[in-house]
């Protein structure tokens, strides 16, 4: 059974015995945990990458139209409203 009255410590903070890791120390295992997930990291294929690639500009290019249409269409009406 735990003890539900003990405080909980986290493996980032050393006990009150242990000496603190020094700057180096730290910054070395922060690299050493960057590099490792990395090596994790899954990069796609060319063909993926092209794929990829074209379907962003399709949908920029039709959220750019789709934007530019509606700003003249609300263009087109406030001059008409305003007698512009």
């Amino acid at each position: 059974m735990t003890d539900l009255g003990a405080p909980a410590r986290s493996s980032s903070q050393p006990a009150k015995g242990e000496a603190k890791a020094g700057l180096i120390a730290r910054l070395r295992l922060f690299v050493k945990q960057i590099l490792d997930e990395l090596r994790k990291v899954v990069r796609p294929t060319k063909s993926e990458l092209i794929n990829y690639t074209l379907v962003v500009i399709v949908f920029v290019t039709v959220m750019m139209a789709l934007t530019a249409g509606l700003d003249f269409g609300f263009t087109k009406l406030v001059d008409w409203v305003f007698g512009g």
